[in-house]
């Protein structure tokens, strides 16, 4: 009798250890304990592939042709406005640079249908494929170049899943912004599921203050973008409390980003090769996405607030910036403060060539060595509050008097102000940037947003719902949000 208790106690407790193990492994065991493994009810719900949402940009729409999933791509010059105060002429798909999404299940087959409207000859790579030679996009390699008004179909039979990419296989047309994504559902969907799932290109131009044509032979930027927008123009990512979200970063561009967010620990589950083994996952909350790689990241949302999503770059939290010249943007005159030689850096003695250090202008900075031994000693002077409102039309008031946060000393300070013209904070331009998705935020809050820089609206659940009936209610043609605010 004591034996047979004993083993239906030993049975007992060994089917409670087996459910307690069965419960525990329905959670991701990499997930932290204690602020990120919180999950609500829908986690434990069957899964299933939830729409991408790419920001700004929106979804390419696709038609049968039998069992194929028909799109049709056109590569065009695209007049963008990726600032409220700045648009430029890039290259592009369908209407945006980058060009819209496109989303497949595992298991489909796909037909691209191509036209170039660009003035010279193009074709498209598909960024990760696992395909046959034809359909590569390497021009002459692969196919003939698609010339100027001509027309090229790609066909795959979809068997990879994850985050990839469609691009120009011609280098200063990557440069000109010709990107787009890419993304194939899993037959089995991931777990655990996310209840938002969003995609966020990283891209950078060069462009001068009075031009509106990247320089694609250029090596430093002064317009880094998310989705085709700078900071203040890239739209939030607006989450409910409690969710978990997945944000996937495709970088396309000649500089590397380390992604950073705020008030979150993530897990990386995902790169260009697809999804990583839930073991192999790891923490953190700033991923660098490399040149021609994605990265996917997942957390669960349980931290309310308003929480910054940038590169960690400082000079990708910036925009417009040019090197300025000491006093001479704050007064009248040019203080050259030496001989028209010297200061304005002319040519004397043999062999007529800038060889030493005094062959530079004399406004603060040498052309030559580390310095000119003929500099005058100059500083940038703030901007009154009247002339920067005069100089900027359209600009709010709402940061108050800018002189009231320098010190009085801050001209005899070195390093002050930094010489990049716009470095922040800028104005504040909230009513140029309004839109449902910044409903809330902070009074003057545009004007610390600049560069590859946007916000993960964690909201609670009434502050969500207000948000998102105002986005329903804007109704918006092609709203990249379409897949969410049909599910509220």
């Amino acid at each position: 009798m004591s034996s047979r208790r004993t083993f239906i106690q030993k049975a007992l407790g060994l089917g409670a250890s087996v459910f307690a193990m069965s419960r525990l492994s329905a959670e991701p065991s990499s997930r932290p304990v204690s602020r990120n493994s919180r999950t609500n009810n829908r986690n434990r719900e069957a899964a299933f592939n939830i729409p991408v949402v790419t920001t700004d940009i929106g979804d390419l729409p696709f038609t049968m042709d039998g069992d194929a999933k028909v799109f049709r791509l056109v590569a065009e010059v695209i007049k963008q406005q990726i600032h409220p105060m700045k648009s430029i002429n890039v290259w592009g798909f369908n209407g945006s640079a980058p060009g819209p999404t496109i989303q497949v299940n595992q298991g489909d087959h796909v037909r691209v249908v191509f036209e170039n409207h660009l003035p010279e000859p193009t074709s498209l790579h598909w960024h990760g494929f696992e395909d046959t030679i034809p359909n590569d996009g390497m021009p002459v390699i692969s196919q003939p170049p698609v010339k100027p008004g001509g027309r090229f179909v790609y066909e795959f039979d979809i068997h990879q899943e994850g985050t990839y990419f469609y691009h120009s296989h011609m280098a200063m047309q990557e440069m000109a912004g010709m990107l787009g994504g890419f993304i194939m559902h899993p037959r089995e969907p991931y777990r655990p599921h996310c209840e938002k799932d969003f995609l966020i290109h990283l891209q950078e131009y060069a462009v001068l203050p009075s031009n509106t044509v990247p320089n694609t032979m250029n090596m430093e930027f002064n317009w880094l973008v998310f989705n085709g927008k700078a900071g203040p123009a890239t739209t939030p990512l607006i989450v409910k409390l409690g969710d978990r979200v997945r944000i996937r970063f495709v970088n396309l561009g000649m500089d590397h980003h380390p992604m950073h967010l705020h008030g979150h620990t993530f897990y990386v589950t995902g790169t260009e090769g697809g999804r990583i083994p839930e073991g192999a996952w790891w923490p953190g909350n700033t991923v660098l996405v490399g040149v021609a790689q994605a990265r996917a990241v997942e957390f669960v949302a349980n931290n309310p607030g308003d929480w910054m999503l940038h590169c960690h770059l400082p000079h990708h939290m910036m925009n417009q910036m040019s090197s300025v010249a000491g006093k001479m943007t704050r007064t009248m005159g040019i203080p050259a403060g030496g001989d028209m030689n010297t200061g304005m850096g002319m040519l004397q003695g043999e062999p007529g060539a800038p060889l030493g250090e005094d062959y530079g202008p004399t406004l603060g900075r040498g052309l030559g060595g580390v310095g000119n031994t003929a500099d005058t000693s100059t500083t940038n002077g703030p901007l009154s509050q009247q002339k920067a409102m005069e100089a900027m039309p359209g600009m709010q008031h709402e940061m108050g008097n800018m002189q009231s946060d320098i010190a009085r000393n801050a001209n005899d300070v070195p390093n002050f102000p930094q010489d990049a013209y716009m470095e922040g904070p800028m104005m504040a331009m909230d009513d140029a940037v309004e839109r449902p998705e910044n409903y809330g935020l902070n009074p003057g809050w545009s004007g610390f947003m600049q560069g590859m820089m946007t916000f993960v609206r964690v909201l609670p659940p009434e502050k969500y719902d207000e948000v998102i009936s105002r986005m329903k209610k804007a109704n918006r043609p092609h709203d990249p949000y379409a897949a969410i605010l049909e599910r509220a």
